[in-house]
């Protein structure tokens, strides 16, 4: 792991998944990173405008049901299945992994965290790992935000 302005940085995607099978409670959160997020811990509904009791964000802990499965691909598919948050959300917006505790659910089903850690960020170059990846299956994957 590498620094970036005082938090580590993971730059591999055999990294992030070696840190999702040593710790529990891990997430990844699309954003401008832990300094501007930890002032309020508490994201905002973009429909709606308002504030959620927690920074929403999506979980790396690798389901029971995956059972012995590669964690490498696990980690990989959460990355890709949200890879167009940082497009979406504009410049600056960055992926980080982070420690947490579920406090509730947004209104898109996802997990609303406080008691953040921030553990790392995830340099860009995982994320193109993580495509690379999810291309080498015959399964027809695409990210959440399909367009057409």
């Amino acid at each position: 792991m590498g620094s970036t302005g005082g938090l580590p940085t993971l730059h591999t995607l055999t990294e992030l998944a070696r840190l999702v099978e040593d710790r529990d409670q891990l997430y990844v959160r699309w954003s401008r990173g832990p300094e501007t997020d930890l002032t309020a811990v508490s994201s905002t509904d973009d429909l709606t405008g308002i504030s959620l009791p927690g920074l929403s964000a999506n979980p790396l802990d690798v389901a029971p049901w995956w059972q012995d499965r590669s964690v490498r691909v696990w980690v990989a598919r959460r990355l890709y299945d949200y890879s167009h948050l940082p497009r979406e959300k504009g410049p600056g917006v960055r992926a980080w992994v982070l420690r947490g505790t579920e406090a509730d659910r947004g209104p898109d089903n996802e997990p609303l965290v406080t008691d953040v850690e921030p553990l790392g960020w995830i340099d860009p170059r995982v994320l193109e790992e993580a495509e690379e990846e999810v291309k080498r299956h015959k399964e027809q994957w695409g990210p959440l935000r399909r367009e057409g």
